[in-house]
């Protein structure tokens, strides 16, 4: 077996710690940033729904050369290894640094684009909080990027650590802009790009050690391998539009709570912050899969390949249900932190409820699942499954429950659980078929 108990122990846990950190620190914004009131909540919330549809991308992107880096490393070709994981840092910075002059330049139109009809004082925290996250792109990319090849490497204990930094920078940020300046959306939003900075340029600097199985050195001199590109771009390009669509259909459902009171955008934005715990541990489960499985792959280990997918999808599901337990246990006093109305108490409530009981049950089958399929660079299927459910179910059925049936904001909580059903039922049927492992493996397409 190519890997231990204690070795996937050494991978999930830190992922587990780290992804958690991460939800906790966009909870910690809301909660500092909600005594400014809440349309300062609603609109963080409604630009992070935009910030988060470009991170998924970058992740999608970094988990490509993730399983480029994973294969190789199976294969034991160190040096093509090395390769793609510096083509991965260029592939990451080109991409998030046209994306963010993109951002900059159509700020405001974008903005009025998607949340067109949101309330005036929203709109004005939402454009400040656009412009700092906006540069915080290729930072945030580049962490995402490093993250990703100590992870392929089988040591996580690097991105957590880094996290661990990066999240005390961004609370001490929180307190000081947000309390001290009284700098409120603004103050969230400098200290998450000052973090992602710091981030960034921690990560670039550890993967420069040559104690690393995979290392980068010469960065400055961009010297580009297309080949390599194309095998990162063969798995991250269809998880880069798979994310992008979903977080696209995603956007437009946002667009839709946007049109609701301002109680039910707030109720929404505090169910999503919370729930977020229960995707960052499965999510944790997900990117051990991309390092295990595409480990295996690479070592031509298939069997094994699917018996780690098994195990792993068994943790999967023992985490989710012990925490969605937990916060359909302690979801009232949670959501009192936020000092919200009675209104939007109620309606966040019934939000957490609702998903809880699909998150115990169906996510792991539905989300950390088509890991196993990327990661065996069978990446194409999930991504054309995805982007199917999502319109069909997800923005469709939002749509239809809240226009034609009048539901409001818990329309889009039902039509989500929709999705999940679709999903789930597709991918055990092709984990089940077997014919996830009958992709061609990362393979030398030209000389470094």
């Amino acid at each position: 077996m190519l890997f231990s108990r204690k070795d996937l122990s050494k991978i999930l846990l830190p992922l587990i710690l780290e992804q958690v950190l991460a939800v906790t620190v966009g909870m910690v914004d809301s909660m500092m940033v909600s005594s400014v009131g809440e349309a300062a909540v609603s609109g963080i919330s409604l630009v992070d729904s935009l910030n988060l549809f470009m991170s998924n991308v970058f992740a999608a992107l970094a988990a490509g050369g993730a399983v480029v880096c994973a294969q190789f490393l199976g294969q034991k070709d160190y040096a093509s290894a090395r390769t793609s994981a510096k083509m991965l840092y260029y592939v990451l910075f080109f991409i998030s640094a046209a994306v963010m002059a993109v951002a900059l330049i159509f700020r405001g139109s974008l903005l009025s684009l998607v949340f067109g009809k949101t309330e005036a004082d929203v709109m004005a925290h939402a454009r400040i909080y656009f412009l700092f996250t906006s540069l915080s792109y290729p930072f945030l990319a580049l962490y995402n990027g490093g993250a990703a090849v100590f992870r392929a490497m089988g040591n996580a204990g690097i991105s957590l650590s880094v996290s661990l930094g990066m999240n005390a920078f961004n609370i001490a940020g929180n307190a000081i802009l947000i309390y001290g300046f009284r700098l409120g959306a603004a103050g969230a939003a400098i200290a998450t790009l000052l973090s992602r900075v710091f981030g960034a340029a921690v990560i670039l600097l550890l993967s420069h050690r040559r104690s690393n199985p995979i290392y980068v050195e010469k960065l400055f001199r961009v010297r580009l391998d297309p080949g390599m590109i194309r095998n990162i771009f063969r798995i991250g390009v269809p998880g880069g539009l798979e994310n992008g669509m979903f977080h696209f259909g995603k956007l437009l459902t946002q667009s839709l709570v946007s049109t609701f009171s301002t109680a039910s955008i707030a109720a929404n934005a505090v169910a999503n912050s919370l729930v977020s715990f229960e995707y960052a541990v499965g999510g944790a489960v997900g990117l051990t899969m991309i390092t295990v499985v595409g480990r295996c792959v690479g070592a031509g280990e298939k069997e094994e390949a699917k018996s780690y997918t098994k195990k792993l999808l068994g943790v999967a599901y023992g985490i989710m249900f012990f925490v969605a337990l937990a916060l359909s246990l302690l979801a009232r006093p949670v959501i009192g932190v936020y000092d919200l109305s009675a209104e939007s108490n109620g309606l966040a409530l019934k939000m957490i409820l609702l998903h809880n009981v699909f998150a115990a049950t169906i996510w792991p089958v539905a989300f950390a699942l088509p890991n196993a399929f990327r990661a065996a660079s069978d990446a194409s299927f999930p991504m054309l499954i995805s982007a199917f459910s999502m319109w069909a179910f997800r923005v469709g059925c939002s749509y239809l429950l809240a226009c034609r049936f009048g539901l409001g904001v818990i329309s889009v909580w039902i039509a989500m659980m929709i999705d999940w059903v679709f999903r789930a039922a597709v991918f055990l049927w092709r984990f089940l078929s077997g014919r996830w492992l009958e992709k061609r493996i990362a393979a030398r397409l030209s000389p470094p």
